[in-house]
């Protein structure tokens, strides 16, 4: 059957009429805080939603069915699209005139990792900077409509991949209807935006600055307006807490946040993830703050202000802060945690493929993939003493299909061969060993910060180009879960059949 190119391109055209009216939006902040742009970014704006609407009318009389094969070009290449598109905003304005820092910048922001090539960040239009911050929101908020609403019509999974990916194998949808279940997301992630804004304005942060970390926030992303991150605000601590707060609901399943909000507390109550998810960050905040408090100085590895609270509370906040921005791959840093003992240097690394909950904004590999593989591997010590005994895998007290463990399986093999890939890639290009596996996990995990020359105080502006362009693709895989893109390079999809 033959690619129906027509429903294809129209899906790019709505997606660059997105783009372009977000655009025109950073146009009238630029308008507002009179920074110089204004008119190079609403230029941006007007041409990227002339070719949307070119595309669409263009496009009006398509095939109206979308196959499975369609399905995969319109979510791997609209990623591209909006990625190529969006480069715009920093070429016009001469923020990044270089292409490739642009598109790995624009890159980096829809794909919620967060890496950046900017040097000084606080020099760039404010204009520019909230382009840069809402790139991160349409990438955070498409990614839980993907996986909760999109990719099921995809079979990666169908019912299957929502089963992996969200409480309960059986998975309860918010709403029968796709459309009403996306609509419903958008407005739980805009409202917790809207608070998280509100809450850091009270806070002392500026509206311009509230408005920007609370987008990054919410998509995991980790774009700050600020050189020193949210470090900038170490004598605030009050700040750092909201942000804490905002990060772990960002990490969780957006899915029992509607629960929540309609009183059905004993959903995520009793949804293992969650619980697994509450008890990581725990457990690491506890290791992470003791070794901090004895082993390591806080203030010393911090980027801006000396601690302001008693030794206790600062290495609890940063050990708490650091965990969650590295567990639910925000990347925002309060302190260059590289420098709290080798140890927690490990440590940090480790953490980046665990990834947040399923359904959330999160990069990595998923709190729930870890749990069912761990709960199939005791499983396998009880089928080798009970050969002909039926032990299927249960989560959320329903059995779970062994296609779902197979799918999982494959994916975490997946996921850690394109690691050792990815690494063996960056040290092709005179890269350090430690640098090249932090390279490689930040980049798949979209966490940002990496290790070595790319650590938390570092940026990403000494890569070489064609790094860049390998990073970028690493983020594209790691956050359209593999399978999606990868799927795309074998011959067999190309095939008419």
């Amino acid at each position: 059957m033959k690619l129906n190119f027509k429903i294809i391109f129209h899906f790019f055209g709505l997606l660059l009429l997105f783009n372009g009216g977000f655009m025109l939006l950073s146009s009238l902040i630029s308008l507002i805080y009179k920074d110089g742009v204004t008119l190079k970014l609403f230029l941006s704006g007007v041409f990227i939603l002339l070719v949307g609407v070119f595309l669409m009318i263009g496009t009006r009389n398509h095939r109206k069915e979308l196959n499975k094969r369609e399905g995969y070009i319109v979510v791997t290449f609209g990623w591209v699209v909006m990625a190529l598109s969006g480069t715009l905003p920093y070429l016009l304005t001469e923020s990044i005139p270089n292409f490739t820092n642009a598109f790995f910048e624009t890159m980096s922001g829809y794909t919620t990792t967060g890496a950046t090539i900017l040097d000084n960040i606080e020099a760039v239009p404010k204009g520019v900077l909230f382009w840069r911050s809402i790139t991160h929101w349409i990438g955070g908020m498409g990614i839980i409509v993907l996986a909760i609403a999109i990719l099921p019509l995809l079979g990666i999974g169908g019912m299957q991949l929502f089963a992996a990916e969200a409480p309960g194998p059986n998975a309860d949808k918010l709403h029968p209807r796709i459309t009403d279940t996306a609509k419903r997301l958008w407005l739980i992630y805009f409202g917790y935006t809207a608070a998280e804004t509100i809450l850091l304005n009270l806070a002392g942060m500026s509206f311009f600055d509230a408005i920007n970390h609370s987008m990054s926030t919410l998509s995991t992303g980790g774009f700050s307006t600020k050189n020193d991150s949210l470090a900038f605000w170490n004598n605030k601590p009050i700040i750092q807490y909201i942000v804490i707060v905002f990060m772990f609901l960002a990490g969780t399943n957006f899915v029992l946040s509607y629960f929540a909000f309609k009183g059905k507390v004993q959903k995520i109550v009793k949804d293992e993830e969650f619980k697994l998810y509450f008890k990581f960050i725990a457990i690491f905040t506890v290791l992470a703050a003791l070794i901090i408090y004895f082993k390591a100085d806080a203030s010393a590895s911090s980027i801006a202000h000396p601690m302001v609270l008693g030794k206790a509370e600062s290495s609890f906040r940063h050990g708490l802060f650091q965990v969650l921005s590295v567990v639910t791959t925000t990347g925002f840093i309060t302190a260059d945690y590289t420098l709290w003992t080798p140890f927690l240097m490990v440590f940090f690394f480790g953490i980046m493929f665990l990834g947040g909950s399923a359904g959330s904004t999160s990069g990595g590999v998923k709190i729930v993939r870890h749990l069912i593989l761990i709960k199939n591997g005791f499983l396998e010590f009880k089928r080798a003493l009970h050969p002909n005994a039926i032990l299927p895998v249960r989560y959320n007290r329903k059995s779970i299909s062994g296609d779902i463990v197979f799918n999982i399986l494959g994916f975490f093999i997946l996921y850690m061969l394109s690691f050792i890939i990815g690494a063996l890639v960056f040290s092709m290009f005179q890269i350090d060993f430690t640098s090249a596996i932090g390279l490689s996990a930040s980049s798949l995990g979209n966490v940002g910060p990496a290790l070595g020359n790319f650590g938390p105080v570092d940026n990403y502006a000494a890569l070489p180009s064609l790094g860049k362009w390998w990073a970028a693709f690493l983020m594209l895989i790691g956050r359209l879960e593999l399978f999606t893109v990868l799927i795309l390079l074998t011959p067999f999809f190309w095939r008419n059949r």
